[in-house]
């Protein structure tokens, strides 16, 4: 392994899950390295990395949490066990950031997952509260389980470098068409933010998703599109809750809302870091989020696990055009995630009076060189394209089967693809070679 790969954490370096490979020490330059070329946060620091991490919240709080909205109050739940519900995800999420992208210098990013919250919506009625943060916890515990014993990472390192593009494509495409079809219900603010991105990419390539957003925030305050109320400001206030265990919340929420996470979160996010050009250890990311999970279920949180459409806001080259310097985005989305989590409701306000042409516009731009690299990836070689295809149409198509998202589903089938039309061909090869 090079001195520069084992820095940066990219996939020149050797895939290793070893425990030793997780430490903060695996990180970190060799004793000669010169001392300008050694991470530190105060000099990579950077305004486009930081913007990466704060568009990243954006996307996450004015989307996303209306469905733990709708879990909490399917749920019934009062006042202050939403409130504690948001802070405990918020907390959760901005921690791992931090921790984890500091630790790995890689932008890392986590998320409170959204199939789970999903899945919430029509399961938490059927159980107490004190039931469903029993599951909570025992999901929390699982996906340790598979995390710190290295089996998801083994699976994910048996896919196609393909095949993982081109589900990366298919998760950021709706996204990057979102930018299009803002303009039909706000042509002037989806029109300006997209102008002002191009712009900026043609003088000002860094700081392009800055004059997008500046753009759409002038436009959308001139056309009176923004709501913003916020008529008081508190504190978030956690509540513990001590958890009950039951065989039915088992089977009906902690069992399929494990599956989801994995499936749907954890899985596309290790596959953003990859087709990034990261290398991802598996068990310390997929461990810790585990971890942060169990201790957060008393408060609420279903589960913390790696980002997928956010992460690629953060791992692209629209954070900052050096890899090795795009970690400072996890760590500022850490940090706006602490902040919102600190105040819970009252940014959460915030953030749902932003018009949602905006928000769409906003993120669509941001995931444009994502988009562009998965794809690019995608097609790279010959004969994994049939595979490549399958996946991203699968991806694209956002079919749910079982209460599971379509990246699962486009990684499967993808995978079965390509088995379907190699299997047999190196055999082949070889005879006829011989």
């Amino acid at each position: 392994m090079s001195t520069e790969s084992r820095d940066t954490g990219t996939l020149d370096a050797a895939a290793d899950t070893s425990p030793a490979a997780a430490s903060p020490a695996a990180a970190s330059p060799p004793a000669g390295r010169p001392a300008e070329d050694r991470p530190r946060l105060s000099r990579d620091m950077s305004l486009s990395a930081v913007l990466a991490g704060f568009v990243a919240v954006v996307v996450s709080y004015s989307g996303p949490l209306v469905i733990v909205l709708a879990a909490a109050s399917a749920g019934r739940l009062d006042t202050a066990h939403t409130g504690s519900w948001i802070w405990a995800i918020s907390i959760g999420s901005g921690l791992t950031c931090i921790a984890l992208s500091l630790v790995t210098r890689m932008p890392v990013i986590t998320a409170f997952s959204t199939p789970g919250a999903a899945l919430l919506v029509t399961s938490l009625g059927a159980y107490s509260y004190a039931e469903a943060v029993g599951a909570f916890v025992v999901t929390g515990l699982l996906i340790s389980l598979v995390g710190l014993t290295g089996v998801f990472g083994r699976l994910m390192r048996q896919v196609p470098t393909a095949v993982v593009s081109a589900m990366l494509a298919g998760i950021l495409f709706s996204f990057g068409t979102g930018v299009f079809t803002s303009l039909r219900t706000a042509p002037w603010i989806a029109g300006a933010v997209l102008l002002a991105y191009l712009l900026g990419k043609r003088w000002l390539p860094r700081y392009a998703v800055l004059l997008a957003l500046a753009a759409g925030a002038l436009c959308a305050t001139a056309t009176s599109r923004v709501h913003i109320r916020l008529d008081h400001i508190e504190l978030a206030r956690p509540v513990f809750t001590t958890p009950a265990f039951s065989v039915a919340s088992l089977i009906g929420i902690a069992v399929p809302l494990t599956l989801a996470t994995l499936a749907s979160q954890n899985a596309p996010g290790m596959a953003v870091l990859t087709a990034s050009g990261y290398a991802p250890k598996d068990r310390l990311l997929i461990g810790s989020t585990g971890i942060v999970s169990t201790l957060l279920a008393p408060f609420g949180s279903h589960a913390v696990n790696l980002a997928a459409i956010t992460a690629a806001i953060c791992t692209g080259p629209e954070a900052h055009r050096d890899p090795r310097r795009r970690y400072v985005a996890g760590v500022a989305c850490g940090a706006f995630y602490l902040l919102v989590g600190s105040f819970g409701t009252t940014l959460v306000a915030f953030f749902a009076g932003l018009p949602k042409e905006l928000v769409a516009a906003i993120a669509g731009v941001a995931l444009f060189g994502a988009l562009a690299g998965g794809l690019a990836g995608a097609v790279k070689e010959e004969r994994d394209r049939e595979a490549a295809l399958v996946t991203f149409l699968a991806t694209a198509s956002g079919v749910t089967l079982l209460g599971i998202g379509s990246a699962f589903w486009g990684l499967v089938l993808g995978v079965a693809t390509h088995v379907l039309l190699t299997l047999g061909r190196r055999g082949e090869r070889a005879t006829a070679g011989a």
